[in-house]
């Protein structure tokens, strides 16, 4: 019987979000780290690289684009060498690169230069997650996987929220000196999450945990790879609807804020209220809300929930417009909480599936092509977003309306051609 007393709560609550010790805890202290760096990074670096830097920001978008655009391209490629070397040297060698490329952040002059350095961040980011995937795959077994990666995203939202706010203080502070401490710390912690890796190591040779069918493939790298995961038409599938679902993403931190500074009443500080609020859901519930996506086909079904809850608050919003600050304001908070908790499902859903659906001694490729759908949403969105929401008066909404909802209902099917959703995958709890 949990503790009903605050202190009994926040007692379940740690047990819960924090990691067991061993290899989930270090797998969690990493994401905290590298958590931290991107919100120091992330927040700083639009006026880092157009104030510091000297770049246009037009010019910093585009080149941004073209960035993502190499990153999807990398991704792959990177994931099959993961399978060959293992995750953990590669992303070691991820870490080491990126401390380098933020260092020569600082010593940029021009604009090509930025192209070229922002390139390969955007290649060594968008691959660090399908290797961490990877990662947590070969030191977890069965169900674990999926709870210790929905731990690792509470960690996530904790040190990015804990980055963002000593970001904010170099901004307030704005010298030069001070936004180039912002990318020398995020160098740093690459440094630092280099340290935490080399202490971590696989041990899925005598891993009781670990099927018979993944040992024994792992002998079978090699041969396997000769068909490239791209081949994998129902995987690849799988990935983009659920990379589209993903398009929350643009949706609360470009759509929603446009359409509530020029459509609503409500105060231009409900923009960061509605930020802040989901950080502490996905912070305190995305633990519970994973813990029956273990399974294939139990994520489909969490996905298709996923898509309909999306669906339902872009249903909602359009109904904030002009209606006064205070109603328009609770319209948001409603439409917002609807789509905090399609959030919840979709990211616990997408680990289900991309552990479950790869085929084993091949995580490192297929967790690679399942973050195309992601990459492809980051390319993609805010464009999309600022087109839908921002431009066609409230009809956009219910096109996304519909867009989440039918993705949602083709998740399931999805998983049922791909021949991979039954008992045979069903996970072995680690001892």
């Amino acid at each position: 019987m949990a503790d009903p007393y605050p202190s009994g709560v926040l007692r379940d609550w740690l047990r819960q979000t924090v990691p067991a010790p061993g290899a989930a805890r270090r797998l969690g202290l990493l994401t905290l780290i590298q958590s931290v760096g991107l919100g120091v990074f992330i927040t700083a670096s639009a006026v880092f690289f157009t104030r510091t830097i000297g770049i246009p920001a037009q010019r910093v978008g585009l080149a941004l684009s073209v960035a993502g655009l190499c990153g999807l391209l990398c991704t792959v490629p990177i994931g099959r060498l993961a399978d060959r070397l293992g995750p953990r040297p590669v992303l070691i060698a991820n870490f080491l690169l990126a401390s380098a490329c933020f260092v020569a952040y600082c010593l940029v002059r021009g604009y090509a230069e930025f192209i070229a350095l922002a390139s390969v961040v955007a290649v060594l980011e968008t691959s660090a997650g399908g290797l961490q995937a990877s990662l947590t795959h070969a030191l977890m077994g069965g169900d674990e996987r999926v709870r210790v990666s929905a731990q690792m995203r509470s960690l996530f939202n904790l040190g990015f929220l804990g980055g963002a706010a000593l970001a904010g203080i170099a901004l307030s502070v704005g010298t030069p000196a001070a936004l180039y401490g912002t990318v020398l710390a995020n160098a740093a912690l690459q440094l630092v999450s280099v340290a935490v890796l080399w202490s971590t190591r696989p041990a899925r040779t005598t891993d009781p945990s670990v099927p018979a069918d993944e040992a024994s493939a792992a002998d079978e790298i090699p041969r396997l790879s000769r068909n490239s995961a791209l081949r994998d038409v129902r995987y690849v599938a799988v990935a983009l609807v659920c990379g589209a679902l993903e398009l929350y993403q643009p949706l609360l931190t470009v759509g929603l804020p446009l359409w509530i500074v020029t459509t609503t009443h409500a105060p231009t500080p409900m923009v960061s209220g509605i930020l802040i609020l989901d950080t502490v859901l996905v912070l305190l519930f995305q633990v519970a809300v994973s813990r029956n996506a273990e399974t294939p086909a139990a994520a489909a079904r969490m996905l298709r929930r996923a898509g309909l809850w999306l669906a339902l608050a872009c249903l909602v919003f359009p109904l904030s417009a002009g209606r006064g600050a205070v109603l328009d304001s609770a319209v948001l908070m409603g439409g917002a909480s609807a789509l905090i908790l399609g959030e919840l499902y979709q990211a616990a859903a997408g680990w289900g599936l991309a552990f479950g659906l790869a085929p084993a001694g091949r995580q490192g490729e297929y967790q690679a092509v399942f973050s195309l759908g992601r990459g492809l949403q980051q390319f993609a969105g805010p464009w999309l977003m600022t087109s839908l929401v921002a431009g066609t008066h409230g009809v956009g909404w219910l096109v996304l309306a519909a867009l989440f909802a039918a993705l949602g209902l083709l998740a399931p099917p999805l998983v049922r051609a791909s021949g991979r959703s039954g008992d045979h995958r069903t996970p072995v709890t680690t001892p």
